[in-house]
């Protein structure tokens, strides 16, 4: 990357408020987008002004990172591919769980889900299909709240209390649909019913008719903090459908923390 990239403002506030924090925001404002953006697209989303997002959109396109199309708007760049596929490659985590995912689907017929804990989102790392003509719109490598998501809800259980007070205060309570937490109080009240019971639910709570059933999964000796979960639209599956399946997926979570215990311990290159 170029001198400017790398070199944050001097006497900066917050984090992300550097150069390399401002073009990472516009990178995400035009990777995390449906479609091409325009730079008007990009200068509703970014917040930055005008002059500025015109020498960091230059940057990101000199660099690879972003595309500009004959008509002026802006895509994802090749060299996003490259840097990802070396990411994914090192990220030996998935390979120890996808044959558990495996399992998981062919017992469910449902979509399968492997999410790691990242602050307060939960970003998607792999993702087996339903076998059903109705599937989920969800992707690998997407982020969704964790308040608000059976394996996100999971996830936090695995958080010692400090680190999830940390988490809540940080948390923008949005509410998607009726059913989704509006306080850190009740959300903190529902992580105490996980850690009892070994298992999540999401209720409708991020997207309208879409139910799942999520486990945490807790590696010994490791600080990530991941889940899984079986999702399917509520005409399908029922919460009865839901509780029966808690435990399947409660082992799958349980043989996928073993195995990643022994495989990427110590000096085995863990994710």
């Amino acid at each position: 990357m170029t001198n400017e990239m790398m070199v944050a403002d001097e006497g900066r506030g917050e984090t992300g408020t550097g150069t390399l924090g401002k073009a990472i925001a516009v990178l995400e404002a035009v990777v995390t987008a449906d479609g091409p953006q325009r730079f008007t697209d990009i200068l509703a989303r970014s917040g930055q002004p005008r002059g500025t997002l015109h020498r960091l959109l230059s940057h990101l396109v000199e660099e690879g990172l972003l595309i500009q199309r004959r008509d002026l708007s802006y895509e994802p760049g090749l060299r996003l591919l490259t840097l990802a596929y070396r990411s994914w490659s090192a990220n030996r985590f998935r390979d120890v769980a996808e044959p558990h995912l495996q399992r998981l689907h062919e017992l469910t017929g449902e979509t399968v889900h492997l999410g790691i804990l990242r602050e307060t989102e939960i970003v998607y790392v792999d993702k087996v299909e339903s076998r059903q003509t109705v599937r989920m719109s969800s992707q690998i490598g997407k982020a969704s709240p964790a308040y608000c998501t059976g394996i996100g809800k999971a996830a936090l259980s695995l958080l010692a209390q400090p680190e999830l007070e940390h988490v809540l205060a940080r948390t923008a309570f949005h509410p998607f649909t009726s059913h989704t937490h509006r306080s850190a109080e009740t959300l903190r009240a529902e992580v105490e019913e996980i850690r009892r019971d070994g298992h999540a639910f999401d209720r409708e709570e991020h997207e309208a008719e879409i139910r799942c059933v999520a486990a945490p999964i807790a590696i010994p000796g490791s600080e990530l903090a991941a889940g899984i979960s079986v999702t399917g639209p509520a005409y399908r599956v029922s919460m009865e459908q839901l509780v029966a399946w808690a435990a399947p997926v409660r082992e799958a979570a349980r043989a996928i923390a073993e195995e990643a215990a022994i495989r990427l311990g110590p000096g085995r290159g863990g994710p």
